[in-house]
């Protein structure tokens, strides 16, 4: 195994690992315990199942701690391909996003010891708990959607590192663009026009899947043993040299 295929493999790791926990805080948490528009409800959700958001807290920084590395890893892969959009990928993936995602969980973190209704709290009452726990709930969630500006970002370097690379199919890296445009898509509705971000997210979502491939590919392939280039070059090399 030559050191490309080996630095994309290793890349494919992190990359699966970040792809596997990303659903548990994006989907399978919030479908369990946020009611929408009812505060008492959510409350009393994250109140018998403690465990379980704590576990969402957990997952969130878990996964955060990842994506630094998956970033770094890619950093590695690409850098001879190109150096400066390599290094927008790790700004754009990992210095941007990842101290908004860390600082967002915050807000979670807010929401539990607002509905753990420790003694310094007993100036509210319950339902005043309530009410400002799922404020920092909501909070949290216009953080996602205000960090998810940079996973479409980050998307646009990698896809044109891809392109340029020769040793990952070229297809990957437009599919990586369409996704970042999801992620753009959904986060410029959620802000100007929310009462339409269900549409148009149900539509990003799909466009978002395009980052799946490059995932399998990365984690089961790795990258094609010599660059489309440099097999070129060498080719015309034999040439010039026959002649």
């Amino acid at each position: 195994m030559n050191g490309t295929k080996k630095a994309a493999r290793v890349a494919g790791l992190w990359y699966v690992l970040m792809a596997i926990t990303a659903p548990i805080g994006l989907l399978y948490v919030p479908s369990r315990l946020i009611v929408g528009g009812d505060a008492a409800a959510t409350a009393s959700r994250i109140r018998e199942s403690e465990l379980l958001f704590r576990i969402d807290i957990t997952n969130k920084l878990f996964h955060q701690t990842i994506t630094i590395f998956l970033v770094l890893a890619l950093y590695r892969l690409f850098r001879p391909v190109d150096d400066a959009r390599a290094r927008q990928l790790v700004i754009l993936g990992a210095l941007a996003s990842v101290p908004v995602a860390f600082l967002n969980v915050l807000n979670e973190i807010a929401a539990l010891v607002l509905i753990g209704g420790s003694n310094f709290l007993s100036v509210f009452n319950r339902q005043q708990l309530d009410a400002l726990a799922y404020l920092f709930i909501r909070l949290h969630g216009q953080g996602i959607t205000v960090v998810s500006i940079f996973w479409g970002l980050w998307l646009f370097p990698f896809g044109l590192l891809v392109l340029r690379s020769g040793f990952i199919p070229r297809v990957l890296g437009v599919l990586l663009f369409l996704a970042g445009g999801g992620y753009l898509a959904f986060a410029a509705v959620s802000v100007v026009a929310p009462q339409y971000a269900h549409v148009v997210g149900s539509v990003a979502m799909i466009l978002e899947l395009g980052e799946l491939p490059i995932i399998v590919w990365l984690a089961i392939w790795g990258a094609r043993t010599q660059p489309v280039r440099a097999a070129g070059i060498a080719s015309s090399g034999a040439r010039s040299t026959s002649e």
